[in-house]
């Protein structure tokens, strides 16, 4: 399962918009939540049911704005992640404007759901890259990996950047001839390298990403002291801004914070037994 938060705009207000991809004997499917962004215990619309179907539209109430979310997985590849890679769209309008449009088939979107558009993107091209004149942000990111040694994503920390290959890699187990470790890669450089894991489950570094400051946090407890179907390690990676020192950071927190800028990827790795 892979849950996004975006900040998006609404009927002329700030709002956080939950997309949740998930996958399922049934298929690929992603559900849809909106909270208040000033007041993210306000506003709470109930999450759609997940949208099971390749194809389709749902609609509903979120406070006073009339919401229509359009998508087309149809096409659509995947990696490992129940998230597209490519050939799809997901497009939120909010009173004929559209407000969020993830994917990479724009024009399609955009004709599908008939949304009124401000501006053109600069340097827009055929291909109908288009953009709200309210641009969205992603503020968090939060997905669940499962492996035996080896976990790997990939995520973009900002905007601009590119996507990054990350792999998290433990070697060793509790008992062994090998002192347990931990690695992390960054498009195949190690950014991270924790020996003596058993003493250091908990810990932080900050790294640098298309030369920007990350703080790399990781908690691996429980895979070495509370094993079993309930034992998974989290590791977060945010960009430095004003939240303070290093230290994790809740998901109501990271809510709470999204005026503050940035983006933080959470990855919860599950050991396959």
């Amino acid at each position: 399962m892979v849950t996004c938060l975006y900040e998006a705009e609404l009927s002329g207000e700030p709002r956080l918009v939950t997309i949740t991809w998930c996958k399922n004997l049934m298929g690929h499917g992603l559900s849809v939540n909106i909270t208040d962004s000033s007041n993210p215990r306000g506003l709470d619309t109930k999450p759609t049911w997940p949208m099971w179907k390749k194809r389709g539209m749902k609609n509903f109430r979120a406070g006073e704005a009339h919401v229509e979310v359009h998508w087309d997985l149809s096409s659509a590849k995947y990696g490992p992640s129940p998230e597209p890679i490519e050939n799809y769209y997901v497009a939120m309008v909010s009173d004929h404007r559209l407000v969020l449009l993830l994917g990479d088939m724009n024009r399609e979107a955009i004709d599908r759901s008939k949304a009124q558009l401000d501006e053109p993107r600069s340097g827009s091209d055929e291909s109908g890259s288009f953009e709200p004149g309210f641009r969205p942000r992603l503020i968090w990111r939060k997905e669940h990996v499962f492996g035996k040694n080896l976990y790997s994503t990939r995520a973009r920390f900002n905007e601009s950047g590119k996507a990054h290959d990350i792999v998290i890699e433990c070697f060793g187990e509790k008992g062994s001839n090998r002192e347990p470790r931990l690695c992390v890669r960054i498009d195949k450089k190690m950014v991270v390298h924790v020996k003596r894991l058993l003493w250091k489950f908990r810990g932080n570094q900050t790294i640098l990403v298309d030369g920007s400051p990350i703080d790399m946090l990781w908690d691996v407890h429980d895979w070495f002291f509370s094993p079993g179907p309930s034992g998974y390690a989290v590791f977060m990676f945010k960009t430095k801004m004003d939240l303070g020192i290093q230290t994790w950071v809740s998901e109501n927190k990271l809510r709470e914070s999204h005026e503050r800028g940035g983006f933080s990827l959470l990855i919860y790795a599950w050991k396959n037994q």
